[in-house]
């Protein structure tokens, strides 16, 4: 009994771990070959460039979170990017309405709350219609990527909205113990999601009604509101992180968001969670948005293209996937015996 426990928790720590011990194994790989590879001077750890990696994780980082607890749920959120794009509109027009001419640097916190609520109002229509027509996550989600991004062309065609208020773009570049703004923001939210996930009873029923939907509905749990209010949080995140990126760039073009849905879920699937839901953990989120990162600069650093990173970040979350359900298989062929 003992042994076969011990064996578990072995495992687990395994599996936990996986995305730390790649995220060393890229550090020394790309440490090593831009030795040779390099197309800049500077040391790929240089501690700038750890840092700036850190600041340039947040956006994707930041959705992340969210995507984590709807994921654990057994759910999926395809319209993070679009809802993004809606946010970061919201947030820079708003600045400009007549109705706020006279609010000077005040209109700064009334359009970050006006975006932040844009976030959680279309995040709550996901999950209404999740909850009150039974309709597939996936299939509600793929439906509204495409209707709010229709939205985004709405408002201002094929041009870009625009609006830089400096007194934003100097809190947005302000660093406080080394460390960016977005940086800051990215980890007191992957704190927060932590809490809630490890340490509420929202978190507990999240990976109950992963685990197995009918038998939380028998428990007692609301599985519908729970999953709502999931949606709203991912909506709100995803508003959070148009607010910290449009804070300093000050304009955001039709198109942009546009992936965040793929690169997101391929952060969570690293780190982790379980793409049927009923397992997964924030900190491990954590490592497969730096990992995703390190890739994406690192394959820049020696030279690389884009299209060479999309591949290689193909081929890992085909390879992890795999992994993961032969692992399951396996796991389920123990418990038979």
């Amino acid at each position: 009994m003992d042994i076969s426990m011990d064996k578990g928790t072995v495992s687990k720590a395994l599996k936990n771990g996986a995305i730390w011990g790649f995220i060393v194994l890229e550090l020394i790989f790309f440490s090593i070959a831009g030795e040779f590879m390099a197309i800049t001077d500077q040391a790929f750890m240089d501690i700038d460039n750890m840092l700036l990696l850190l600041k340039q994780s947040a956006p994707i980082g930041i959705i992340a979170m969210g995507m984590t607890i709807v994921m654990v749920n057994g759910n999926i959120d395809l319209s993070v990017g679009a809802t993004f794009a809606i946010a970061a509109i919201v947030l820079l027009d708003s600045m400009t309405w007549p109705i706020f001419a006279g609010l000077g640097d005040w209109v700064i916190p009334v359009s970050c709350l006006l975006a932040l609520a844009s976030g959680v109002f279309f995040g709550a229509i996901n999950g209404l219609i999740v909850w009150k027509t039974g309709v597939d996550a996936f299939i509600v989600t793929l439906g509204s990527m495409l209707g709010f991004r229709g939205i985004v062309f709405m408002f201002n065609g094929e041009n870009p909205t625009s609006h830089l208020n400096w007194t934003l773009v100097d809190f947005a570049e302000a660093e406080f113990l080394g460390l960016a703004t977005a940086s800051w923001v990215l980890l007191l939210v992957t704190l927060a999601i932590w809490f809630l996930m490890a340490r509420t009873v929202h978190g507990r029923n999240a990976y109950a009604i992963g685990n197995n939907r009918e038998a939380a509905v028998n428990a007692g749990i609301r599985v519908g509101p729970h999953m709502m209010i999931n949606f709203m949080i991912i909506g709100f995140l995803a508003a959070l992180s148009a607010v910290v990126f449009y804070a300093e760039s000050g304009s955001v073009n039709p198109n942009d968001g546009m992936l965040y849905e793929l690169w997101v879920i391929t952060a969570v699937v690293l780190g982790g969670t379980k793409i049927t839901g009923g397992a997964g953990n924030v900190i491990g989120t954590f490592g497969g948005v730096l990992a995703i990162q390190l890739l994406r600069k690192g394959l820049g650093h020696i030279g690389a293209d884009t299209s060479t990173v999309n591949l290689v970040i193909g081929l890992i979350l085909i390879a992890v996937l795999f992994l993961d359900r032969q692992l399951n298989v396996k796991g389920k062929e123990e418990l038979k015996v």
